[in-house]
This record gives structure tokens, sequence and C-alpha cells, in this order.
């Protein structure tokens, strides 16, 4: 039956203190039916960076197909296996011009060299770029985030800075989950109350129920759950730190507290990661980036049973004796084996906390697919293997759909070393950006559509 109304794509929910963007509902369809549905969705590009590489061969697949078709993942990546089809991973993916803690973090994304007498990444990020493009239609024009570093190079520039305004312009990276929430969702213009978001617009949501069909009806009541578990994570923080709300008479205007890191590194990560996730699904931002720490990490992995040392001492995983310069001082190791199922433990760790990412994002409806299948995700490292420094074969994920473009569920094995500027041409390109080049290419990767 036609619908006697359509909802606007940018109609939000607005509460003094609160402006919440709606995601996408069937309502917002054209209600004529003669008026063209899009072609293609509105795609979102996310940047997931992790410090230190990988020990060599960790990320290469157990079994693949002589078409490249992935099979089964390594073990190390056993937590990926459900999406092995919404993923493709690079072979002889490497940045020819940016290598290292800290000129690869630099240039990670803008495929250029760094200088560090002139402070220079040589140009923007890709980020940022397609920020300039698309921002101006969005509440932020990117989301900057970053994990809190730890470690001795906490400080240093270059090793946290993935994202360049230009040349010489890092942009300013949020680590505070609170910060963030408050910059997609809150009024800052007309003060802040001590109400979560969903109280503050929680009758204007009721009131656009009555209006809408079953299927948008739970829509809204899963993007209002995903609100308000964002939330509670933040107020289950403030325990932690004892930074609780305070309490204030209904109608009081005050500076919220700012709540502390969690405690929880995973609790942290993922909360981090929901945000991205909350910024693509409600379109507060279409372009994301988030560093998992900065490009030198000496994060304790203790956490994690059977590991010992820092991640960066634990990269170095040749040198046993734990009496190196990146060695704590503290721990050894019995031989290279037991140093090395360590690292790779903690990067099986962190590729837990992506699957859950893209698990996500694929589990939330968008237009024609989810919203993985409208989003390009690039998740790796500026190093290839640890130890050596490898400026080769970096580890390289790519996930999600981009819009119906990209093929996924294969190994890109390329012959030779192939620039990952390509993929940031292809990614322009597909978010409308009118760019024919980049960095050092005049061409967009080859293998997203087709076998390499």
């Amino acid at each position: 039956m036609t619908k006697s109304w359509q909802l606007s794509r940018r109609t939000m929910l607005r509460a003094l203190g609160a402006s919440v963007a709606l995601p996408w509902l069937e309502a917002m369809h054209p209600s004529s039916p003669l008026a063209v549905t899009p072609k293609r969705p509105k795609l979102r590009a996310g940047y997931i960076y992790f410090p230190n590489g990988v020990s060599k061969g960790s990320w290469e697949p157990e079994k693949v197909s002589r078409k490249g078709e992935l099979k089964e993942l390594s073990k190390w990546m056993k937590d990926l296996e459900p999406f092995k089809n919404d993923i493709l991973i690079g072979h002889n993916i490497w940045t020819p011009r940016g290598n290292g803690h800290g000129a690869g973090t630099a240039t990670w994304l803008t495929g250029g060299s760094y200088s560090g007498s002139r402070v220079s990444a040589g140009g923007a990020s890709v980020d940022q770029i397609i920020a300039k493009h698309v921002g101006k239609d969005t509440m932020l024009p990117s989301l900057d985030m970053s994990m809190r570093g730890e470690g001795y190079f906490s400080n240093s520039l270059p090793r946290n800075s993935i994202s360049w305004v230009n040349s010489k312009l890092p942009a300013t990276r949020d680590t505070n989950p609170r910060t963030i929430y408050d910059r997609m969702f809150r009024k800052s213009s007309e003060g802040v109350t001590d109400k979560g978001v969903i109280d503050l617009v929680n009758d204007q949501a009721k009131n656009l129920k009555r209006r809408l069909g079953l299927a948008d009806q739970r829509k809204i009541d899963e993007y209002m759950e995903a609100l308000r578990a964002v939330e509670r994570r933040m107020e289950f923080a403030e325990k932690q730190t004892g930074q609780n709300s305070l309490s204030q008479e209904e109608g009081v205007v005050f500076k919220r507290p700012s709540v502390g890191i969690p405690k929880n590194h995973e609790i942290y990560m993922r909360m981090m990661m929901d945000l991205m996730v909350l910024g693509f699904w409600s379109g507060a931002t279409r372009v994301g980036s988030l560093m998992l720490d900065h490009g030198q990490s000496n994060r304790y992995f203790d956490f994690i049973d059977g590991v010992r040392g820092t991640w960066h001492a634990l990269s170095h995983y040749r040198d046993v004796s734990g009496k190196t310069e990146d060695d704590d001082g503290i721990n050894s190791w019995k031989n290279v084996s037991q140093k090395r199922d360590m690292y790779n433990t903690v990067t099986a760790w962190h590729h837990r906390q992506f699957a859950y990412m893209i698990g996500k994002m694929k589990s939330i409806d968008d237009v024609n697919g989810t919203l993985l299948d409208n989003s390009m995700l690039l998740y790796g490292s500026s190093l290839g293997d640890g130890h050596a420094h490898g400026e080769e074969n970096l580890p390289i994920i790519f996930a999600g759909g981009g819009g119906g473009t990209v093929r996924s569920g294969r190994y890109l094995k390329y012959r030779r070393n192939y620039s990952l500027s390509k993929y940031h041409l292809a990614t322009m390109q597909r978010m409308g950006v009118p760019v024919e080049q980049f960095a050092e290419v005049d061409s967009p990767m080859s293998g997203l559509t087709k076998n390499v």
C-alpha cells in the first residue's frame, strides 16, 4: 500500500540539549510509486589502525581456493572466520614512501613520506580528503578517534597521527568516549542537563513511532537501544573512576563531568568501535578513523592468559633474553616460539575486537543492504613483520561491500609490491570525490571487483 506521507532522510529527534539523527527507514523511500530510488546508498569509509605489525606468516589464510576464495583463515584469525565472506585479505600490500613506527604511522593514510625536520606527512590523508568533500552534509565532517596510548612514545607526533588536514597539520584525535558521544548527539549551544540522550528525545521517538510501520518501529527501537547501550557503558566507566554524574534538580544546567577512560581495555575499545558504528548508522558522519594505540605501543596485555611483556617487546619476537632496549628489564622468554605465540595472541585479541565491529555493522539494516554492505573499512598496520620492521607485505584487511562495488571473501595475492594508495584512490572515487590520482598512483586498486 502506498504511504500517505514521506519522512525526510534529514529528520532528527530534537530536545533541549540533544539532537539525534535517525537511521535509514522504509518511510524515507520516495512516496510516489513512480519515483526512482537512488541506485547507490551513501557510502561510509572507516580506517582502523593498530601498531607493531604482526609475526611473519600469521596473516596468511589456511585454505584458499584456486579462484582465490577464502576457505579457512589462520588459527590466529579464528574470530574473523564467521565473516570471511565479508572481507578481503591483502598480500604484498605496502606503502612505498613511508614505513616504521613513526613515519609509517604518520603516512599510512597519506601515501607520502614523513619529514621530521619540517613536520610534514607528505599531504592530506585520505579520510580528511573525503571529509572535505562529503562532510558538509553531515553533523561531523569526520570522526577522528584514538585509544589512549601507552608507553614512552605516547607524546610522539608522528606515532599518534594517521589523519592529516594538510601535510603539516594533523587532525585532532578524541580519546574520551563521553566527548565523542556528546559531539554526535548533544547540542552544546543549549547547555546540557544531567539526563541521557534517550531520556531527552524519548517523547519524540514515541510520537514518531505511532506514524510508522512495524518494520520501522523495530528499527527505531534497535537504534535507541544501541544508544542506551553506549550510555550504560559510560555510566559503568564513571563508577569505575569514581566520577559519578552530579545529582541536579530538573532544569538545572551544568557542565557535564568528563568520564575517565575505562579501566577494562576491551570495554574501552568496543565502546570506541560502537561510537564509530553509531556515527555511520545515524548519519552523523560518513568517514571515521580509530587508532587502537599509538605507533609504538608499549601496552601490557597481561590481562590475556599466558601473555607477558609489552606489545612492542613482543613484536621483536626473535629476541628472547629480555635484555634488549625494547624490553622492560623484567620479562624474558624460553624461546622464539613461546614469545611469538604471545605476540600472535595479542594480534588475535585485536582481531576479536574488529570481528565485533564488523558483526555489529552487518546486523544493521541500511539502504539496499546492511551498514557493512554500504561501507568500506580498512584494518591494518604500517609494519609488516614486527621484528624486522618490515616495509613489505603489510597486514591489511579490507571489509565491507562498498555499496555493491566490492566482491569480498577473497585473498588478494598480488605478485609484487602493491601500493596501499591504490585502495585509498578507489575509496575516494566510490565516495564521489572527483580525483584521478593520489600520492604516487594514478589508477585505483584493481582487485576489489575481480581476482588478481
